[in-house]
């Protein structure tokens, strides 16, 4: 626990402007990140009398071990930034809204030649519509259902509308007239565009001129005697109305606003939105939060506005916005809404009518997705810490271990050797600090030897952090945690970047040393000070090795290599599901019903997974390799030029130089270089379908990206 008056800066250091400040802890990682109207007065507050600060503060400050700041010119770019920083950084103390659940909405993909009308949830992609969200799927194809009578868009997926562009048939919904059939050209990609808009501006909440259109149409067909049309039109406005009924007016005149509801207690809070367009309510949501930072309503509020707009621009975010408390810098807040949407954005409490009753039904749906939150959370706290406390019990652990890691090797007949690191946290999963590795100090089948080196790789970056920040001492034993290793930058992050990549947590630029090669006194990595999350920087109390005694002893003894003594290590076998220990003739055995077996297994089963999607990526990429790619000067298009005059690498290895040479574009040279090339290469191993045995020939090319 640090003494906040240990980094508290100096009297007049502080400047008194606006701006956003940030905490560290000793690790250098940011843990909180906060702005103010006056950097002076609000950092003030962090240093006074601990007795006096709320227990969330007194965490806060006790656990950092520096303060920083950066000034800005107005409180809109300071609320900017905020959102900016809290978003990277991911500090542990600020209030982070989670989705109670995945919420899907209406997306149509006018981004697409014939745009198409699909359920879609996560993140919003460029180019598509969104209306929504909705509380449940079945209540979007409900109402598209009844839409397509009207507006017959595209539904299908792409592979079904090839086929049917292929076989010239429509699928169903074009039989039956819910959908144009662009597929087969009923209709033009304009005409089809067209209904797509019309589409998307009903459901915007331009209703009433539509139907009234259909209205007239339908008298008028009825006048010239076109009484099928005239009925037919008739169920259009039928059906129009079904759907309109689907969202009742709550909001007699026709706002376009969204309403905001926050329930709180002592440890939580549930935030809930309702999104009214028209007058309707056209979508819904909730947001839930720990309280880790002492905040009020007015907080919260802001906090979620920024989690709401943070992303979204234009006519996402709506006119009016109606809250239950107005945030510190209600002015600040309003221009940061109004500069997304690009133009004024009302930000205001409602006071009387309709807009405060409907916010009284947001708020009792914040109140009950509260209570609903706060009993599934007891129960999954409940055997989160039953499944950790019996992992101590049995390992014979001092406590319980709240950071596990665990390892996993894959690979095929010893070909794309890979390993995965996975991390779970308070029995939750950590993707963002997920690790691949590539085996790289030795080529074959050995996973007792592959487990060595990772495991080395993984505690002897730590050890390099340490001796940075000038914890580590020689006092306490091991090799010296700088010195080179060969193969020790061979991590790749969870998106499959390979080492030295610019971006790369490992290696901060393209060209830099890796990890583990930096000449002497270089540091490990620069990101470090901007307070991003480091690899291997936080040691686990725990490590899962997916294996028996060989690769359990393997990781104890790159433990022991390294002097670290103060984590556990274990493994956990496939076969019987037993935990074996380091020096340990028999295994321990958990009993099936076991939380914490149950974890184990999940934690295992993740890095299997991780592990051998990266596997399959490589072994995909060396497949699509070809000898040709070490040609110098051989472009894409010569080669792809080769290739299809000569049918497949195969047929190109048999040709002679001037049969190469016949190839427009590709020189005696060239041809030479070719043929040399292919020489060198020896022929790869027949390719085989690992579900049927069979072997498949390689006449059929090679393929190129």
């Amino acid at each position: 626990m640090a003494d906040p008056s240990s980094y508290r800066p100096k009297p007049g250091q502080i400047p008194d402007s606006p701006g956003v400040y940030k905490f560290r802890d000793d690790h250098r990682r940011v843990i909180y990140v906060g702005k103010a109207k006056s950097l002076r007065q609000r950092l003030a507050n962090y240093f006074q009398d601990l007795a006096g600060l709320h227990p969330r503060t007194r965490s806060m400050v006790t656990t950092a071990a520096s303060v920083e700041w950066t000034v800005v010119s107005t409180e809109v770019e300071a609320l900017q930034l905020e959102y900016s920083w809290i978003k990277e950084f991911d500090p542990r103390f600020n209030v982070k809204y989670r989705d109670d659940k995945s919420y899907p909405s209406l997306a149509v993909t006018l981004n697409e030649e014939f745009p198409r009308v699909q359920v879609m949830r996560g993140a919003k992609k460029k180019g598509v519509r969104y209306f929504g969200p909705y509380a449940h799927a079945w209540a979007i194809r409900e109402t598209v259902d009844l839409m397509l009578r009207v507006f017959p868009v595209r539904t299908c997926s792409a592979g079904v509308f090839k086929n049917a562009e292929r076989t010239g048939r429509p699928c169903l919904l074009g039989y039956i007239g819910k959908c144009s059939a662009p597929c087969v050209g009923r209709v033009t990609p304009e005409e089809h565009r067209e209904l797509a808009e019309e589409f998307c501006d009903f459901m915007a909440g331009r209703t009433g001129a539509y139907i009234r259109r259909l209205e007239k149409r339908m008298t008028e067909a009825a006048e010239d005697m076109e009484y099928e049309r005239a009925a037919r039109l008739r169920d259009d406005i039928g059906a129009l109305r079904r759907a309109m009924e689907k969202n009742a007016v709550v909001l007699a005149d026709a706002t376009d606003a969204d309403l905001i509801a926050v329930a709180e207690d002592e440890l939580e809070a549930a935030v809930q939105i309702f999104h009214v367009r028209g007058g309707r309510v056209r979508g819904q949501r909730g947001w839930v939060t720990d309280k880790v930072e002492a905040v009020e309503t007015s907080g919260l509020v802001e906090h979620a506005l920024q989690q709401l707009y943070g992303e979204e621009s234009g006519d996402a975010v709506p006119k009016e916005v109606l809250v239950p408390a107005l945030p510190e810098e209600t002015d600040a807040v309003a221009q940061w809404l109004s500069d997304r949407r690009g133009s004024q954005v009302s930000l205001r409490i409602p006071q009387r009518g309709d807009k405060k009753d409907l916010m009284e039904t947001v708020g009792r749906n914040a109140r009950q997705a509260l209570v609903l939150h706060k009993t599934k959370r007891a129960s999954d706290l409940t055997t989160r810490s039953r499944a950790l406390e019996e992992i101590a019990e049995a390992l014979g652990l001092d406590s319980a271990p709240l950071r596990i890691e665990c390892f996993d090797i894959s690979h095929l007949q010893g070909q794309d050797v890979v390993a995965s690191m996975v991390v779970f946290e308070d029995g939750l999963s950590r993707k963002s600090e997920y690790r691949r590795f590539q085996i790289k100090t030795f080529e074959g089948q050995d996973d007792v030897r592959s487990m060595h080196e990772v495991i080395s790789r993984r505690f002897r970056r730590y050890l390099q952090e340490k001796e940075r920040t000038g914890e580590w001492t020689e006092a306490q034993g091991g090799p010296e945690p700088a010195g080179a290793e060969a193969g020790a930058g061979g991590g790749t992050d969870p998106t499959g970047q390979p080492p030295g990549a610019a971006g790369s947590a490992d290696h901060p630029a393209a060209g830099a040393a890796p990890a583990g090669l930096q000449a002497p006194g270089e540091p490990v990595s620069p990101l470090d000070d901007d307070g991003r999350p480091k690899r291997f920087a936080y040691p686990p109390q725990l490590v899962v090795v997916d294996g028996g005694q060989p690769q359990v002893a393997a990781a104890r003894r790159a433990l022991d290599e390294l002097g670290i003594d103060d984590v556990a290590v274990c493994g956990l076998a496939k076969r019987l599901e037993e935990v074996w220990l380091p020096e340990e003739d028999d295994p321990v055995v958990l009993p099936r019903s076991s939380e914490g077996l149950y974890l184990l297994q999940r934690v295992r089963d993740e890095a299997h997974r991780f592990a051998i999607t990266y596997q399959r990526a490589k072994r995909a990429k060396r497949v699509r390799t070809s000898p040709l790619d070490d040609v110098t000067g051989l472009g894409e298009t010569r080669k792809q030029a080769l290739i299809k005059h000569f049918g497949s690498v195969k047929r190109l290895r048999q040709a002679t130089i001037d049969q190469i040479c016949e190839v427009p574009g590709v020189g005696r040279k060239t041809a030479e270089s070719v043929a040399l090339a292919l020489a060198r290469a020896a022929p790869a191993a027949p390719a085989v379908n690992t579900a049927t045995g069979e072997i498949m020939e390689d006449d059929g090319g090679t393929t190129h990206d």
